[in-house]
């Protein structure tokens, strides 16, 4: 763990407006404080204002709710691409459309173009979305980030928004990989990540072919690998997992 982790001041800027993010944070934060601490190494590096997405790592189905704590603690109100289905369960699906979130389909594409719909609005607004570039857990066997999915690269090329890599390491201790059950106790601690960022100039103003989008995908997953790289201490293998390459059955999982 690096030594240069220092507390950060949260923000309130984006929080001081009454909204259906205090309601979630008053009944999430108190909850999932009691499950873990957060060693947050370089969050100055997360723009407390200004339209961005942030590209996470993602090991565990708890990645979401630990990710949006992060993300209030550093004073910004998390928008997901969130599974469709969760729309539909009462009461989960109310607070989901009232904060904003995005359906996706099982398929990993967005009903009618309510992405791109979003990508706007959250640029017009000054708003971030937290999208998942692997698209599912990562099926690394040792749960480092897979090979991702081009939907964040194209997000923040056609609508010219910054994308800022965060990783974590931890989370599997709450709730392990594939599992449903939580681990309540001991606390965990969680390390999180902050990084610059991502260049995707190279990539500004070329077609959004398949060959760019795959491109400027792999720079972005290179970003979230080199800091969870400093959390673990270790080095990624060389190779970034290839779900396509791989039979679905080893997992005993498919995310579509």
């Amino acid at each position: 763990m690096p030594e240069t982790a220092m507390p950060v001041k949260k923000q309130r800027s984006e929080k001081s407006r009454p909204s259906v993010f205090w309601v979630l944070a008053g009944l999430v934060v108190p909850i999932g404080s009691l499950l873990a601490r957060f060693r947050i190494v370089d969050g100055d590096k997360f723009p407390r204002t200004g339209a961005f997405i942030l590209t996470p790592n993602h090991y565990s189905e708890i990645d979401p709710v630990m990710i949006g704590m992060v993300a209030w603690k550093l004073g910004r109100l998390p928008r997901f691409l969130a599974k469709e289905s969760l729309f539909r369960v009462p009461v989960v699906g109310w607070f989901l459309r009232r904060s904003g979130q995005v359906p996706v389909s099982r398929g990993g594409s967005a009903r009618g173009s309510a992405p791109l719909e979003a990508a706007q609005k959250i640029a017009d607004e000054g708003r971030i979305v937290v999208i998942y570039p692997e698209g599912s857990l990562s099926r690394d066997p040792d749960m480092w980030p897979m090979r991702g999915k081009t939907g964040a690269a194209r997000m923040a090329l056609e609508h010219d928004l910054p994308v800022i890599p965060i990783a974590h390491w931890g989370t599997q201790q709450v709730m392990a990989r594939y599992a449903k059950k939580i681990s309540w106790f001991p606390r965990k601690t969680i390390d999180v990540k902050v990084g610059d960022p991502v260049d995707l100039s190279a990539f500004r103003g070329k077609p959004l072919d398949n060959s760019t989008l795959t491109d400027a995908t792999a720079v972005i997953m290179d970003a979230i690998t080199a800091l969870l790289e400093d959390l673990r201490g270790e080095k990624a293998p060389a190779e970034r997992w290839d779900p396509s390459q791989h039979n679905q059955k080893e997992t005993g999982r498919f995310d579509g």
